[in-house]
């Protein structure tokens, strides 16, 4: 029996069709499930829909569900179609009629609603912490590396000179526009839509104030028609962000499987973290940055995909949005993969010296020829002329002493100022406030 269900037994393969893949998915919700329940049940008893020896019981068996969780003992009993329902049962089984009263004032649509933005916040704050981690070895990197020349290409022809300090850390500062994208979902999900029922609001004099402050949120979802709407929103927002992240990532690893290639053979890694061949004794495979590669181009599709899923719906809630937590899920789980294996990776890179004394790279230098020219009184199109004329005629001689200091240059990295800017964003975040919530909903 489920706990929408009247006196008529659901045809089985009905009820296999529309569960899908809940059971499995809804595992990962099961803490932030209980947590939305432990601040509805307080804002209840303060409505007077509890008693508070009943709310005493209810929190005590919630917190006892919640230990359960987090140890890996709460699964979901292949009779119970959803975690909602699976933690309702649990509750009336252990607490009786009490735990009957605890869907008062709400619907799955919006217990679905807060657990989701719950766990998407939560997923949020292992990405930022992730990619933290990865900024931190770039710039750190970038800063050994920093007199280590590169050529800089357009076109994938050379064009000219780089450096190992440009190239960490311009990814680096990658992440940090990232983030930027990443607080924005981040602002996104971190509104309560609870109180917003099946998306129509309730005759309960509900404090939905009370219930955003327990559960450390920054905002209500006031409209309770749009708290319904935003599921699916939430979501492309947040793919939204997690695609920025990819994308970078995907970048860097695509240059990583270039400079590894013998013909550049710019850095190398350990063998032990490289594969080989069967046939060919020599390979040494970049397969890890191959899979971040297509892991994290498949993820920049996820964005799209939720779209397509959701378009043309209209207002109020429909079963389609079920099926989101498929995509999303494992992408989420798929990007933090990658940010941990790129920044271990990063960990054990060894960056090749003086690559710029080979020959074929000496025309890297004719654009600073052509600027000494014009430092010295020659006009731009005139210098540009004469230096090309040497290089037609075979005669160009590359003087190899840079003189980059302006911000971001070779000789100017600015470093510090990305730090800064990272800083400046992550603090924003501000998760020590939410934990700390949680912290207070769940102590004994």
């Amino acid at each position: 029996m489920k706990i929408w269900q009247k006196n008529i037994e659901v045809n089985k393969g009905i009820e296999a069709f529309t569960v899908g893949k809940d059971r499995e998915l809804d595992l990962q919700m099961a803490a932030f499930d209980v947590l939305g329940s432990l601040a509805h049940v307080e804002m209840l008893e303060s409505i007077n829909l509890l008693t508070k020896e009943e709310l005493s019981r209810l929190q005590i068996a919630l917190k006892e569900i919640y230990q359960e969780i987090i140890a890996g003992n709460f699964t979901i009993d292949e009779n119970v179609e959803d975690v909602h329902s699976q933690v309702e049962w649990l509750l009336t089984e252990r607490v009786g009629e009490a735990g009957k009263k605890i869907h008062s004032g709400r619907s799955r649509n919006d217990q679905v609603l807060v657990d989701l933005k719950l766990y998407f916040r939560s997923c949020i704050q292992e990405i930022v912490g992730n990619t933290k981690a990865l900024f931190d070895q770039l710039i750190a990197l970038s800063n050994t590396h920093k007199h280590k020349l590169l050529p800089g290409y357009t076109h994938l022809q050379i064009a000219m000179p780089s450096s190992f300090g440009l190239w960490f850390g311009a990814y680096a500062e990658s992440l940090v526009d990232d983030m930027e994208v990443m607080l924005a979902a981040y602002k996104i999900c971190n509104k309560n839509p609870l109180g917003s029922a099946a998306g129509y609001g309730s005759s309960f004099p509900l404090n939905r104030t009370m219930t955003t402050e327990l559960l450390g949120f920054h905002k209500l979802n006031y409209n309770v028609v749009y708290a319904q709407m935003g599921r699916g929103k939430a979501e492309r927002i947040l793919a939204q962000a997690m695609s920025s992240v990819a994308a970078t990532l995907a970048k860097m690893a695509m240059d990583i499987c270039l400079f590894i290639n013998q013909n550049f053979g710019f850095i190398s890694f350990p063998d032990e973290l490289t594969t080989g061949s069967s046939i060919m004794p020599h390979k040494k495979n970049p397969d890890v940055f191959e899979l971040i590669r297509s892991r994290c181009n498949k993820i920049q599709a996820l964005p799209n995909e939720i779209a397509m899923m959701t378009t043309n719906l209209p207002s109020g809630y429909h079963r389609d949005l079920q099926l989101l937590k498929e995509n999303l899920f494992p992408a989420i789980t798929s990007l933090n993969e990658c940010l941990e294996m790129c920044t271990f990776m990063l960990q054990n890179i060894t960056v090749k010296d003086n690559i710029l004394d080979d020959k074929k790279y000496d025309y890297l230098f004719s654009v600073d020829a052509v600027n000494e020219l014009v430092l010295s009184g020659t006009p731009f199109r005139e210098a540009y002329k004469i230096v090309g004329e040497t290089i037609d005629n075979g005669t160009f001689t590359p003087n190899k002493t840079l003189k980059h200091t302006h911000e971001g240059s070779i000789g100017n990295l600015c470093n510090l100022e990305i730090g800064f800017l990272m800083n400046a964003v992550l603090e924003q975040f501000n998760f020590a406030y939410i934990n700390e919530k949680i912290e207070n909903l769940v102590k004994p």
